[in-house]
């Protein structure tokens, strides 16, 4: 081994020098992985702190999301909140229709002879009871009519005047039989003859009356309770027995005339269930089934008739209303969740809904499905049992946009 002298001139040996100058890059080492160290851990507690931030950032843009209202500004707003269950629904087809009355319960009211109209209580769309006057007129035939019935009670009169007297002097036979039965066959042909022209006057309309005025007048009446949905005469106009002057229509039931594809007639049978809606009611569907299906094909429209029966309790299905029918058709059912089309808005162009939870409205976006009667199939976004608001979305949707404004500045 080689040895080398100090600065005293002392031996030194190679190997301990080396040992030193190893201890020196060592320590030197140290201290730069100590720096390093250092700043690695003040890059972490920076990105801890940076996430601590953005994860509250991200819980507050989350809460903006949701808002609370009292029970008065929920009620003010309109807002509705119901509990979404699955509801088993089968394959449907959506048909075009249109309200039409109920033709078995249809009666068009016209007098049985001529007369001028000279009043007219009822008007076009009043709900009549049966019996009730619609119109009062004043007829030549009436008054004839009333005229016979006058002179056959009158001859009537005499004839069982006559026949009493027949009777009393029979009895002391001061008069011969034959005079007795004249005067009896006598008495009864004026009855029949009065029982006729009574008959005849309450056919015509007119009613027995003692003499006076309004002897040819006589009341057109309606034959059941209804509605009127047509009135073609006027007041002083003549009406005759050949034109109908008033349409009675019984709309506690309506019919919904669909037009069925034909490639539609495999699948729907009578007395499926079918949904009815209305421009008018555009929230609302009414239930009703299949009542019959037409026997024959338009060769034009290559669509078969089909009738619906729909219950109209309140009448708001008028005659004549454009409509849209879902019919249920055979098939496997599926269990299905559904809200009002009203209860989805768009929010950022994506179907939303609002939820109702932890005392909060809070928006989710949803995948809507099929539209039917008023509803929408929702395919994804919402549970069965969570609370969902059905009505008031939109007034919710502007608050949340006007929070979200306010929140901008």
């Amino acid at each position: 081994m080689k040895m080398f002298n100090d600065a005293a001139g002392r031996p030194v040996r190679l190997t301990a020098l080396a040992v030193a100058l190893a201890m020196v890059f060592a320590l030197a080492a140290c201290g730069k992985s100590g720096e390093k160290d250092a700043a690695a851990g003040d890059s972490a507690k920076s990105a801890e702190k940076s996430g601590d931030k953005k994860e509250k950032e991200g819980d507050h843009k989350e809460g903006e999301k949701a808002l609370t209202l009292t029970t008065e500004e929920a009620e003010k707003a309109g807002v509705k909140v119901q509990e979404i269950k699955a509801e088993t629904m089968g394959e449907t087809i959506v048909v075009t229709a249109t309200i039409e009355p109920n033709q078995e319960r249809v009666v068009r009211v016209a007098p049985r002879v001529e007369g001028r109209v000279i009043a007219m209580p009822a008007k076009l769309g009043d709900r009549v009871a049966v019996g009730q006057t619609l119109a009062t007129l004043d007829s030549v035939a009436v008054g004839e009519a009333h005229a016979a019935w006058v002179q056959a009670q009158a001859e009537q009169r005499i004839a069982e005047s006559d026949f009493k007297r027949a009777e009393s002097l029979i009895a002391d036979e001061i008069i011969p039989r034959k005079d007795f039965l004249r005067a009896q066959a006598e008495r009864d042909k004026t009855a029949a003859n009065a029982r006729n022209a009574a008959d005849r006057l309450r056919l015509l309309g007119g009613a027995p009356r003692a003499q006076g005025g309004g002897v040819s007048t006589f009341a057109l009446t309606s034959p059941f309770a209804g509605t009127v949905i047509e009135k073609k005469a006027s007041l002083g106009g003549l009406a005759s027995p050949s034109e109908p002057i008033f349409t009675i229509a019984d709309l506690g039931l309506v019919w919904i005339q669909a037009a069925l594809p034909e490639s539609a007639l495999a699948k729907v049978r009578v007395g499926a269930s079918a949904k009815v809606t209305v421009p008018a009611y555009p929230a609302e569907s009414f239930s009703g089934r299949v009542a019959h299906i037409g026997a024959g094909v338009n060769k034009d429209s290559r669509t078969v008739a089909a009738r619906i029966e729909v219950t109209n309790a309140d009448g708001r299905l008028k005659p004549e209303m454009f409509a849209t029918a879902t019919i249920e058709v055979a098939g496997e059912k599926r269990g299905v969740m559904t809200l009002p089309d009203d209860a989805i808005v768009l929010m950022q162009g994506q179907p939303t809904v609002f939820v109702f939870e932890q005392g909060a409205y809070a928006a989710r976006v949803v995948e809507p499905g099929e539209r039917m009667g008023g509803r929408t199939v929702l395919k994804a976004g919402i549970k069965p049992g969570e609370q969902v608001v059905t009505a008031g979305a939109y007034a919710l949707k502007a608050r949340t946009l006007k929070s979200q404004i306010s929140g901008g500045h």
